[in-house]
């Protein structure tokens, strides 16, 4: 009786969910949504066969196949869902959230037939292989434990609609302020350390902390050009700090930070370097357009945690992929791919974000971590046992059209996750 309870208040939450996502299209592909954020919570699965089967209709299952796929190829799925997943989640952008910009990939090395297939580098090993890259935005709170995925669009360099990384990069940035009026700090790693980016976001008064290569020419502040290595070999890091990371074991890292005053050639805005020394042999270098930079240590350390926070943001992702087994879609075309990442996107937002804090403790039944402040190690566990959890209590369901959710639903699903 208890667990008839929870699934169906977990059913009533994702027509609820599924309602405001789908409010710009059809009935017919309003309906197929539905079917899919279903299924791809109750199988944690992107291949059709499997969201199919999860379906359990009274027709073979081939047919069920067969009208998902269909139903797939619609450009209107990405056309709507996707500025509406950004609407849905900007107000909890707030000034200072982290808007976490990243260029990951969708790996198919052994497939051969999938539409604009193009070589990818992987980033964690370098490594090239066949497969899309994946442009993602993922908001975080640099003392919080919700995340919030805003934006996910897999691109090929071979599709005909392609105009370049950077211009994919700003679509998503002009996308997301569009909704969120500005706020939040954008926070890019290495990749994001080019004059074309750096620009845009400087023209569009966006605040940023973007790790740097070390290569780029700056002005210091006795106005001498010089690479930012050079500059920050002069930098002196007189503030101490101490942080702790827990992922396959215990690591202390002790710290020591600073920060020179810069700017671009040819630009006005005062920009800073924050170095940090302590993670490696060669210290890491963020360039930031935040005025807190130059305040006090605490305001500087502010800067360092909400680079760090964009970590915890990638372990996160990793394990949204794997807990729906994102590389695995094996549909043929290239429309298809790109509608099937919205959704994955909108279950794992639905999972992580909307659903309300006593549900999410229903569902983890009272198996929920300690949740820590540590930057590493909770939160990627906590959303693998979350969407466990969903596939079990939905995969003993079955869909049914949805219903207008009772109003009893509208407060609890307000509610924050806190840690």
């Amino acid at each position: 009786m208890h667990d008839t309870r929870i699934r169906s208040r977990l059913q009533a939450q994702l027509t609820k969910f599924s309602t405001e996502l789908c409010e710009g299209l059809s009935k017919p592909l309003t309906k197929f949504a539905w079917q899919m954020l279903f299924g791809i919570q109750s199988s944690q699965d992107v291949k059709l066969s499997n969201i199919a089967r999860s379906l359990q209709e009274d027709i073979s299952l081939i047919r069920t196949e067969k009208r998902l796929s269909r139903n797939l190829k619609s450009g209107e799925l990405e056309k709507e869902l996707t500025p509406q997943l950004v609407k849905m989640g900007s107000p909890r952008v707030q000034l200072n959230t982290v808007l976490a910009l990243d260029l990951s990939d969708i790996r198919k090395e052994y497939a051969q037939k999938m539409e604009h297939l193009a070589t990818v580098r992987d980033g964690s090993t370098g490594e090239l292989h066949q497969g899309y890259w994946l442009c993602d935005v993922t908001a975080a709170e640099v003392n919080g434990s919700e995340i919030v995925p805003l934006y996910q669009k897999p691109f090929s360099v071979e599709a005909k609609e392609f105009t370049g990384e950077n211009a994919e990069m700003l679509a998503a940035v002009d996308l997301i302020r569009e909704h969120t009026q500005g706020r939040g700090i954008w926070t890019i790693d290495r990749g994001g350390d080019r004059k074309k980016l750096l620009e845009p976001l400087l023209d569009r008064a966006q605040r940023f902390v973007i790790r740097s290569t070390g290569k780029r020419t700056v002005i210091d502040r006795r106005h001498r050009q010089g690479r930012v290595a050079e500059v920050a070999g002069r930098c002196r890091l007189g503030h101490p700090a101490r942080i702790v990371k827990i992922q396959d074991g215990k690591e202390t890292y002790d710290l020591r930070y600073g920060a020179e005053p810069i700017q671009l050639p040819g630009r006005a805005e005062k920009l800073w370097l924050v170095v940090i020394a302590g993670f490696g042999d060669q210290p890491m270098l963020l360039l930031t357009n935040l005025e807190r930079a130059a305040r006090d240590s605490q305001s500087l350390w502010w800067i360092v945690q909400i680079y760090l926070t964009r970590w915890k943001i990638e372990e996160t992702f990793r394990f949204i992929k794997q807990s729906y087994n994102l590389e695995d879609i094996r549909v043929m075309k290239y429309q298809r791919l790109k509608n099937l990442v919205i959704l994955v996107t909108a279950a794992a937002y639905f999972a992580a974000t909307f659903l309300g804090q006593q549900m999410k403790l229903r569902i983890l039944c009272e198996k929920l971590p300690i949740i820590s402040q540590r930057f590493f190690g909770i939160p990627p566990f906590r959303f693998y046992a979350l969407a466990d959890g969903i596939r079990r209590i939905l995969s003993q369901a079955t869909f049914s059209p949805p219903e207008t959710p009772p109003a009893s639903l509208q407060l609890e699903l307000t509610l924050g996750w806190e840690g």
